[in-house]
Order: C-alpha cells, then structure tokens, then sequence
C-alpha cells in the first residue's frame, strides 16, 4: 500500500493532536513532510515529533505551499475564519485537502472550495468526523435495515458541558463570532450533518432560537475584577474562576493555551491570555443554548437543542419510527432499539472508542487516504455532503437573528442548486 504523503496547515490542538497522531500509529500508511504553524514552540514539537526536517518548517502556508514540495494532500486545521485561502491555494496546487470544520464562516467561501476542488479534480474532505464513529454507524445501519420503519420525528441533544462552554465559547478561540463562527456552525455543523445523514432525505424548512443569556457583564458578580487572578471577592463561589479551575481539575484543559504546563506556567498563561479573564467580561458573543426546528421533504421533522449548561459532555439522540424507537447516549457508546410489536428491547453496548470523538478522529484520517488511494477524476468531493449542512446551519442562524423565522431553504440558497 502506497504511503500518502501530508502537508500540515496549522499544528493547533485539532492538527497536532487529532490527526497529527495517525501517522505516528500507522507510519506505513500516512507521513508529514512539512508543517506551516505561526506559532514556533507548537511548529517544532510538531516538527519534532514527525521528523520533518527544518528545511520544511514554515511560519506561514503560503510560504510552504509556494515551494511546491511534493506530496498528495494537505491537512486545513487552522482557525475558521483563515479556511478558504489555504484551501483553495492547496487545491489549486494540486493536493488533496482534509479540511477541519466548519468549512468557512462564509456560505460563498464554502461554495467555492467546493468548485475549485470539482475544476482541479481534487478531494475536498470536511472533517465531520461523527459520521465516522460507530457510534453513528450503527444507528445509520438499523434505520437502513428498516427496524424502526420510517422516521417521524428525531430529537437531538447536544450537551456542550458547563466548563467546556466557558473554555471554548467564552474565553476560548471560538468566543465571537466575528472572529471565528457562530455557535451553530463551529459547534453544531456536527449536528446539522449528522441530522442529515439519519433522516436520508432533503430539508425543506427551519426555523431557530437562541441567545447569549448567562455569559454577559449585567451577571457579573460586584466588585469582580477583569482577571480572575487579581482578587476576584467571590473566588469560592464561582464554578468559572480559573485559577482554581485550570489548576484543579481542569489543568489537562490548560494545555490548549499554554506550552509550560507547570504551575508557575499555567499562571503566566492566566495573567496573560484570554483564558484568566473573567467569564463574565470577555469579548464573547456566540450563544450558551439555541434550538433548531426542521422540516423534511417527507413531513418528518427534527429537533435540536445545543446547550451549555450540562453536567457532562455528550449526544443524547432519540429517533421515532413507524414501527419503533432508538435512543441512544454518545458517551455510554450504547445504543437502545424498541420494537412496538413484540415490545421488546435491544440495547447495543459498543467497544471504547481509542481515538477522539467517539473514534472519528482516527476514522476520518484512515477513510480518506483509502480515498486518495483510489482516486478517480470523475468523484464528487464529499464536501458536496458537507455543504448541505453547512447551508443549513446558515439558515438556522439566520432565522435566529430574525426571531425564529420560518426559511424555505430553495429560496434561501439558489445558488447551491447548481453545485447539487
């Protein structure tokens, strides 16, 4: 089997330590022969890690992919407002791209990766990395098989995690939406795609609502100060102070923002990064809940609640069938399908997944190299897949911003029809 060859645009969280580990555990099948990552300390462990050479270490992706090193495809994982250049210079370069969601905060952007990579003939992959774990799998497969009839209604819960909330959507790079993307997108195009892979048929309304309720200066505590480390009168009765957070039990977190993972470290990095200001005076906007109602061509509808405020981080899924009921919680990995004639109930208990997400990370990297492998100038990017959910997200925050209004999405995203 051929080993594929990768370039590395952004060695952050998600490229070095979600896709990144794929060619450490099967070197026979995937290498890294140059990184581009702003940040020095992160572009050398990478660098280090993999054996690239320093020849090969670039600051920024430009300057990489003007050298034209050879090999068959790039790895996009920087932050979602800096996706399309990086993409469409790499397809136009003639790699193949695996490409971290959301595909771009913008919907034209999103539509013309996808016709670059249809003019250059190139694999254009969006990291929708739940489609890839069995998890999802199985439930794709007893839908199919027809054990429930069909779908009526889905309800899909999407659990952020109370900390989780404060670390990524309040303090963290994916705070506002006009620096990265709205909750809907960055957090929940998962959820949009995965509704779509279920349901098997196109959307034809939806509608939303939502808002930034919790996370605003008018809940800050009296006399809080900016940081969480200058003095804050009510330390022991705030879950979100983070000096006890990152340095308890949420230290494993403190990684993501700094590279001295000491103490000493950890408080630098607070009195200096986003991460110790206080969560209540942040420059965030994106929302802490919204919930997305659809309408599918047959009349089968979905709903979708995104949420903050929970005590763990998961996917709870129950899906209503003519003929029985699966439900399901992602971080059990077990599944439970009912049948309304015999009244009996299987419960599916599934291994522990190895890699992240419930095993897609590992999952996606592997399903497309077997892609890149097998490669024909006639295949349709399965960005195609991806770009309807996108839209759809799109169209739910629209409707957000318009008090819940009810978008007809033919009307709304003509343009896609031409794509289709």
């Amino acid at each position: 089997m051929k080993k594929v060859r990768a370039l590395l645009i952004g060695a952050g969280d998600r490229g070095a330590n979600a896709y990144g580990p794929y060619a450490v555990s099967y070197p026979h099948e995937l290498e890294f022969v140059a990184v581009a990552e702003l940040n020095p300390e992160k572009r050398k462990a990478f660098a280090k890690l993999h054996g690239i050479s320093s020849d090969h270490c670039f600051e920024t992706w430009e300057d990489m992919l003007e050298e034209q090193i050879k090999a068959d495809v790039t790895f996009v994982c920087t932050l979602d407002s800096h996706h399309y250049k990086p993409t469409v210079r790499a397809l136009e370069a003639g790699y193949h791209v695996l490409l971290e969601k959301p595909m771009s905060p913008d919907p034209d952007e999103c539509i013309n990766m996808l016709d670059t990579a249809k003019k250059h003939n190139k694999l254009l992959t969006v990291c929708h990395v739940l489609r890839y774990t069995p998890f999802w799998n199985n439930i794709k497969k007893i839908i199919d098989n027809g054990d429930i009839g069909d779908i009526v209604s889905i309800q899909l819960n999407e659990n952020v995690e109370i900390m989780h909330m404060s670390h990524s959507f309040v303090r963290g790079n994916w705070n506002n939406s006009n620096d990265s993307s709205p909750m809907i997108l960055q957090k929940s195009c998962h959820d949009m795609d995965i509704l779509m892979y279920l349901m098997g048929q196109k959307c034809n309304h939806v509608s939303s609502f939502g808002s930034l309720m919790h996370f605003t200066e008018a809940n800050k505590p009296e006399g809080a100060p900016l940081r969480c480390l200058d003095g804050c009168p009510v330390e022991n009765e705030c879950q979100f102070h983070a000096g006890r957070y990152y340095l308890g039990e949420g230290k494993g977190w403190a990684k993501k923002f700094t590279t001295d993972h000491s103490r000493e470290g950890i408080i630098k990095a607070l009195e200096t990064t986003p991460y110790g200001k206080c969560v209540y005076q942040s420059d965030n906007n994106v929302v802490d809940h919204q919930v997305v109602n659809l309408e599918f061509e047959n009349g089968a509808t979905a709903t979708f609640s995104m949420c903050g405020f929970t005590r763990e981080q998961t996917r709870i899924v129950q899906i209503m069938g003519t003929k029985g009921e699966i439900r399901g919680k992602m971080d059990e990995n077990s599944i439970s399908v009912f049948d309304f004639l015999t009244q009996n109930e299987t419960v599916i208990h599934l291994n522990e997944p190895l890699s992240g997400h419930g095993g897609g990370d590992e999952a996606i990297v592997r399903d497309f190299l077997q892609e890149v492998k097998n490669h024909q100038e006639s295949d349709v990017p399965s960005a195609a897949v991806s770009l309807e959910s996108h839209l759809l997200a799109f169209a739910a925050e629209v409707s957000r911003l318009e008090n819940g209004k009810v978008i007809h999405l033919d009307d709304h995203f003509k343009k896609a029809d031409e794509i289709s």
